[in-house]
């Protein structure tokens, strides 16, 4: 979709008035959604899309890119921090710039006019579900961008969408499209449950494809060694995380505030996310395993299972469940880490941790838990820090941290947000970038903080497509090799939560929690299925 059709136009488009309805419809729903799951973000977002695809859908006599249930979709952010704005200030690179969060890697594009590539073909692997359609959308509106293939284990789906796109070729297994039809795109984006995400995207890196992934990039500890190794196989390739929250300007700002260190060393760190209902039936859930059932007949249910063993259908599970589920997701810690962990990794260049521990009131087998509350320790060295070691503290419920035991004032926190504690301040950002700053106990107007650099916002999608077709300004916010950093805590701290109470002695170059064996044989890795093995890159 490129314009925006004006209102007027409705009724000149013989027939677009039934598909205006259903684009309302599921907008509607998508409000319901959003009012749910008290999502404000969702809210908004739901408002802005639905409607005006709605309109388009109808003047267009077509189905619209948004058809299907999209949350968290945040199209109108625009991403991100410049390492150019970091350069000015003076700062040092990190390693995580020179490893490749803001690297500018070269590349040999295959179909090249006066250095650039002329159009990137796009394989997406998951074109429906809850963030496909707004992945799809924003990639369709940059002018070098075309759908060269879709893939979807759903037939309904991969219908409606295809028809939207009718130059594409369509499978419904993502392995037919490398096989088959490699030659007919450059790059893929990954839109499936998180089982499936870290396969899917080694055979695209292994491929010669660049990728843009959803969050959160893999779903097993193991996975974040083995797409790291993946990527740094594949140097000239460009990578990116779906962490399109870091756009607002604010997230950047804060960014800055804390690498510049114009709140003095960081002390500690406290990161927590609101919702749902404990028995909520909806994105998240935490109700009682559900029966068996007959996969519903647009589904290949063998595809859909992909890298998991074989396993039954169960209610729900295929729409949303999903995402709660021990074998296909990650649990809300693990869902929202990108989103909420990015500043901090932004900001201190965090290595791998050496220890979790998480407490919960409700540990589950077949779900992940909830009510956790899980701290991560750093090792942690220079003058960036008030000691030798950093503590993030990550939960889910709205667990914050206590006003008093700050220091400040009484009040609410938000929902959701991600602080940092700083021997000159505190500094709060929530998750579309507002940002609130305490000194000596006091509220302080974060912009008046003297010392910021000047923040450039850009595109999330579009500065993947543009470093890829060859643009020299264009860079990629959150490559894989920073996605897989915060994934590592994100499934550090849900998974800990199947040992509660116990510290966890993480080493990263083992894969093994040092001084319990039992953890480390049930919660780092898993069994793939035949035929879903992950590629090699030795």
């Amino acid at each position: 979709m490129t314009t925006r059709t004006p209102f007027a136009s409705i009724s000149a488009a013989a027939g677009g008035f039934p598909r205006c309805i259903k684009a309302l419809s599921i907008g509607f729903d998508r409000l319901s959604r959003a009012i749910r799951f008290w999502d404000w973000m969702e809210f908004k977002s739901a408002m802005k899309l639905s409607l005006s695809d709605g309109l388009l859908m109808a003047s267009r006599n077509r189905s619209g890119n948004h058809t299907l249930h999209a949350r968290n979709t945040m199209i109108d952010r625009r991403t991100m921090m410049t390492n150019t704005a970091l350069a000015a200030g003076g700062l040092a690179a990190s390693s995580l710039i020179t490893q490749g969060a803001f690297a500018l890697p070269s590349v040999a594009p295959r179909r090249v006019f006066g250095g650039k590539l002329a159009k990137l073909n796009v394989l997406q692997i998951g074109v429906g579900g809850s963030i496909a359609p707004a992945d799809r959308h924003e990639l369709t509106q940059h002018p070098d961008v075309v759908f060269a293939g879709l893939c979807d284990v759903d037939s309904d789906a991969l219908k409606e969408v295809s028809a939207q796109h009718p130059q594409a070729f369509t499978c419904s297994d993502f392995r037919e499209a490398f096989d088959k039809h490699a030659g007919k795109f450059d790059a893929v984006v990954v839109c499936t449950p998180d089982h499936n995400h870290a396969l899917i995207m080694m055979t695209a890196l292994k491929a010669g494809k660049h990728v843009y992934g959803q969050k959160p990039l893999v779903q097993q500890l193991s996975e974040v060694a083995a797409i790291e190794g993946a990527t740094k196989a594949c140097p000239s390739l460009i990578t990116q995380v779906g962490n399109q929250r870091m756009g607002p300007a604010g997230r950047q700002h804060a960014v800055d505030i804390l690498r510049r260190g114009l709140l003095g060393k960081a002390i500690e760190a406290h990161v927590w996310i609101g919702g749902p209902p404990d028995q909520g039936d909806g994105y998240f859930y935490y109700g009682g395993l559900k029966e068996p059932i007959t996969p519903p007949a647009n589904i290949n249910w063998p595809l859909w299972l992909g890298a998991a063993v074989d396993a039954p259908c169960r209610e729900g599970l295929i729409s949303l469940r999903w995402r709660s589920s021990w074998d296909y997701g990650t649990g809300q810690l693990g869902d929202w880490c990108t989103h909420l962990l990015d500043v901090i990794h932004f900001a201190y260049d965090l290595p791998s941790p050496i220890a979790v521990m998480a407490e919960t009131r409700n540990p589950s087998d077949f779900y992940h838990a909830q009510h956790v509350h899980s701290t991560l320790t750093y090792p942690v060295s220079g003058d960036q820090f008030a000691g030798p070691r950093f503590v993030v503290n990550y939960c889910d419920k709205s667990q914050a941290p206590s006003r008093a035991a700050l220091g400040l004032p009484a009040g609410d926190w938000p929902g959701t947000g991600t602080m940092v504690v700083c021997e000159g301040g505190v500094l709060l950002v929530e998750p579309e970038g507002q940002i609130q700053v305490w000194q000596d106990g006091k509220p302080v107007e974060w912009s008046k903080i003297p010392g910021q650099g000047e923040i450039t916002a850009r595109n999330h999608w579009h500065s993947w497509v543009d470093r890829i077709i060859g643009k020299p300004d264009a860079f990629v916010q959150t490559p894989f090799a920073a996605g897989a950093r915060m994934a590592e805590a994100g499934l550090l701290c849900a998974k800990a939560a199947r040992y509660p109470n116990k510290e966890l002695r993480w080493d990263k170059a083992t894969l093994s929690f040092t001084n319990n064996p039992e953890a480390t044989a049930s919660i780092v890795r898993r069994e793939y299925r035949k035929g879903f093995e992950l590629p090699s890159f030795a």
